[in-house]
């Protein structure tokens, strides 16, 4: 059991964001990565839809021998987090906005949340807010095509800093003073974002976070590996293209 993997699943490229500050804080440990960038993007489908699919890819990762399963992507979390922890009997780890590091941190009271309507909309982001940011003025902006552009291989250039400039700019003449990247996806933008904003604005994701979390929670289980080879497996349902680039044509991508 130790030494079975972990699993890790997105709805594309984005969760490689995550695997890669796992893979530092936790280097003796096999991972699985599921892409479902068949279905990509989850943002815009319903609550249940985005159930169906984050079991579906949970069943999977199982079926493969994870032992544990780390949803990483923010619209999944939010939106079927809980159940998949009343229905599965396997530890999870789930990805939320980083709003609370930004709510402390914050000295003009204004955070921007860059994400995904499906993250938004979701009952478990509005109870982070109000429960780490009540006396913060939180800026959501609705990241709306950038998931898409990412996923077909774009992470600068005119299309993306287009995208970027409608959503960012706004946000910047509110005078925020912290930028959430509320998706796994945005952090392959951060390059690209940082041209874009003042200096003296703080970018934040999750990835760290997440990965802190999901060696606690190893430990906690008493499931952690001392391999010192350890493999890597990529799967995806649709085109390999993009996860063999972000990869850099590293690996083998398994279809399913």
């Amino acid at each position: 059991m130790n030494n079975s993997p972990i699993g890790i699943f997105d709805s594309g490229i984005g969760g490689i964001t995550i695997l890669n500050s796992i893979k530092k804080i936790l280097p003796n440990e096999n991972i699985i990565y599921l892409s479902d960038n068949l279905n990509s993007p989850y943002g815009n489908k319903s609550k249940d839809k985005i159930y169906k699919l984050s079991s579906k890819n949970t069943q999977f990762l199982i079926d493969n021998g994870c032992k544990l399963i780390v949803v990483a992507c923010n619209t999944a979390t939010t939106n079927s987090i809980e159940e998949l922890r009343s229905n599965f009997k396997i530890p999870f780890i789930g990805i939320e906005p980083a709003i609370k590091p930004a709510a402390i941190q914050t000295k003009s009271g204004m955070v921007g949340v860059l994400a995904t309507k499906g993250t938004l909309s979701s009952r478990l982001f509005s109870k982070t807010v109000n429960d780490h940011a009540k006396n913060i003025n939180i800026i959501e902006q609705n990241a709306e095509g950038l998931v898409e552009l990412i996923e077909k291989g774009f992470f600068d250039g005119n299309k993306i800093e287009k995208k970027l400039k409608k959503y960012l700019f706004p946000m910047v003449d509110k005078g925020i003073d912290h930028l959430v990247l509320g998706c796994t996806h945005y952090p392959l933008l951060i390059k690209t974002i940082r041209s874009l904003i003042p200096k003296n604005i703080k970018i934040i994701d999750s990835g760290k976070a997440v990965a802190k979390q999901t060696k606690i929670l190893i430990q906690k289980n008493n499931i952690e590996s001392n391999l010192i080879e350890v493999k890597y497996l990529f799967y995806c349902n649709g085109s390999p293209k993009s996860l063999n680039t972000i990869l850099n044509n590293k690996f083998a991508i398994n279809s399913i």
